[in-house]
């Protein structure tokens, strides 16, 4: 029996770099792009009706940022995988994700294996979530 694709929302302010990260996971069999959004507010909401697997997030975007979505996000579904992207790191930002329970952290710029690999890396979900 074939392995299920990851469901995956992409979350970003930015365009290109929406366009960006769907290119790559649809280049592999393992991911499905099941939503996109602009901004933190549109990501919670997208969370909750859209119940991806994995979600990436920007951390810097307007109306909600990616900290306060993640907050939110794993407040409302916990089970939820996350990985934030960004293209200003601080030590404070990547803390406060990794203490709101993100999974994982990429910096832009990035590349395609980074992404792949940050993403394949994130353990199993549990079974019948």
């Amino acid at each position: 029996m074939p392995e299920k694709l990851k469901r995956v929302l992409i979350v970003d302010d930015n365009d290109v770099m929406r366009t960006l990260l769907r290119a790559i996971l649809r280049s592999e069999n393992q991911f499905e792009v099941v939503g996109e959004a602009r901004n933190g507010l549109a990501a919670v909401e997208m969370n909750e009706r859209m119940k991806p697997d994995i979600v990436c997030l920007d951390v810097i975007m307007p109306e909600m940022d990616g900290l306060e979505a993640l907050r939110e996000i794993k407040q409302k579904r916990p089970q939820t995988q996350v990985v934030m992207i960004t293209g200003t790191p601080s030590a404070g930002n990547v803390q406060e994700a990794m203490s709101l329970g993100a999974n994982g952290f990429i910096i832009k710029p990035f590349n395609a294996a980074r992404i792949i690999d940050t993403l394949a890396a994130l353990p199993p979900l549990p079974l019948g979530y």
